[in-house]
């Protein structure tokens, strides 16, 4: 089920880059354990627990407990407005790097 949540929630949770390419490896699908994300993503634990907490509270995703890691998988309920929101700004995402990369 989905919180109820505005739209301003769904993008606050987008505009963390660390969220935002946590969402991108789980939007594929599958389930992926924290562990997983903490490597692909060069996170602490704490750091990307609370990320996909945010996630997670936004409504974004779903988790479950398996022994001491916790898996994650993109949220089969998710609004298709919100889903061809999050499409965007994911295939958006290379491009907003690259111009970032420039500035700095």
């Amino acid at each position: 089920m989905i919180p109820r949540s505005s739209l301003e929630d769904l993008l606050a949770a987008l505009s963390e880059p660390t969220r935002l390419a946590a969402l991108q490896v789980v939007w594929d699908g599958q389930e992926h354990c924290v562990c997983e994300l903490m490597d692909r993503l060069g996170a602490s634990q704490s750091r990307m627990s609370r990320h996909m907490t945010r996630l997670r509270t936004a409504g974004l995703l779903t988790d479950r407990r398996d022994a001491q890691w916790v898996r994650y998988r993109r949220n089969p309920d998710i609004p298709e407005a919100w889903v061809a929101i999050i499409d965007a700004v994911l295939a958006a995402r290379p491009a907003v790097i690259a111009a970032q990369m420039k500035v700095a």
